[in-house]
């Protein structure tokens, strides 16, 4: 299987540049602005890491000009050729990238939004590279928090993408990230899923265990049964962009009782 094959099958399309400041990274619009300043009503940065196989611009071209006229400083940023490389490596880079924008902003903490890979692969750097003290939120898109027994994850990487390996339902990096606790003290963490999703499978492999007063795990079609989003396009769905600002927005994690507007 080619890789664009594999891409294409895991539910991930795209290219990407490097993970660092290079010229040919374009951020999507609303996002990388080095002189935004967080405000009283919004006082993190809010970092959005993309999936495996995406690039930011695509990734984020709903969400983020969303949260930037909404009043948020955004950033993001491309990493792991592709968000291909080993998981703790791309964790690494997260690392380096948040201190970053907590230079350029002067704030404390950062907020982070992922989607898929871009979900699970910043409690690596919370659990294990000092990302707890920095990190306020954590909100997951269907993010892979357990994996996937989808057997092309496999295939994948074992020709191009060692971060698909990483994230197959029981790899070893797994084992190491959700020993207990799952969920470490310090950021709150709230996790959109989807009954639709064809590529975290099952779609509860999205869901974290901890506390209730720091972990959120929420079923879209619980409170939209209407809603039909899949993995792919679920950056862009309305309904997870309303639960996205109420997360970002108060004390704590996301409010189970919370009521999005249901569109479509």
């Amino acid at each position: 299987m080619t890789a664009a094959t594999a891409a294409v099958a895991l539910g991930f399309m795209g290219l990407t540049a490097t993970a660092h400041a290079d010229v040919t990274d374009v951020p999507p619009a609303g996002a990388n602005d080095w002189s935004c300043k967080p405000s009283s009503t919004h006082p993190k940065p809010v970092v959005l890491v993309n999936g495996t196989f995406k690039t930011m611009a695509e990734n984020w071209a709903t969400l983020s000009p969303d949260l930037a006229s909404a009043g948020y400083c955004v950033f993001a940023f491309n990493y792991g050729h592709a968000a291909t490389d080993p998981i703790p490596d791309s964790a690494s880079e997260l690392r380096d990238f948040v201190n970053a924008v907590l230079g350029s902003t002067g704030a404390k903490k950062v907020d982070l939004v992922g989607h898929s890979q871009g979900g699970m692969m910043p409690r690596y750097y919370i659990k294990f590279l000092g990302g707890a003290t920095k990190v306020d939120d954590l909100v997951g898109i269907v993010p892979s928090n357990h994996g996937t027994s989808n057997p092309l994850a496999l295939v994948a990487g074992a020709t191009v993408c060692p971060a698909c390996v990483d994230q197959t339902t029981g790899s070893d990096l797994l084992k190491k990230l959700n020993a207990d606790p799952e969920a470490p003290a310090g950021p709150d963490y709230t996790q959109l899923a989807t009954r639709y999703d064809e590529v975290v499978l099952p779609y509860t492999s999205a869901f974290l265990s901890g506390p209730a007063d720091r972990v959120t795990n929420v079923l879209l079609q619980d409170k939209c049964p209407l809603d039909t989003t899949e993995h792919d396009q679920a950056t862009k769905d309305p309904v997870v962009a309303q639960w996205v600002k109420h997360a970002l927005d108060r004390q704590g994690p996301a409010d189970p009782g919370f009521q999005p507007h249901c569109v479509g």
